[in-house]
């Protein structure tokens, strides 16, 4: 883990962040003491393949459906 002196953060703050975006962890010193630490958040997918969504979802009682249609007989099956 890289030490940065407040000074150093308050001067290249966009180049500390490049670093800690870029997977690097730092330490935020002031006179040499650890004041806080920099690390990087873990990256979110903008979008999930299909196999991965399918593989996430839980297939329902098979028969739910038919338990339903027994205990509400009046309902409507599509709006």
């Amino acid at each position: 883990m890289a030490d940065v002196s407040v000074r150093e953060l308050r001067n290249s703050t966009a180049e500390v962040l490049r670093r800690v975006e870029g997977g690097e962890r730092v330490r935020v010193t002031v006179d040499r003491r650890p004041v806080a630490e920099l690390i990087p958040l873990p990256r979110r997918a903008a979008w999930l393949p299909r196999a991965r969504v399918l593989e996430s979802l839980v297939q329902a009682d098979a028969g739910l459906r038919d338990d339903l249609a027994r205990a509400l007989p009046d309902t409507i099956d599509e709006l």
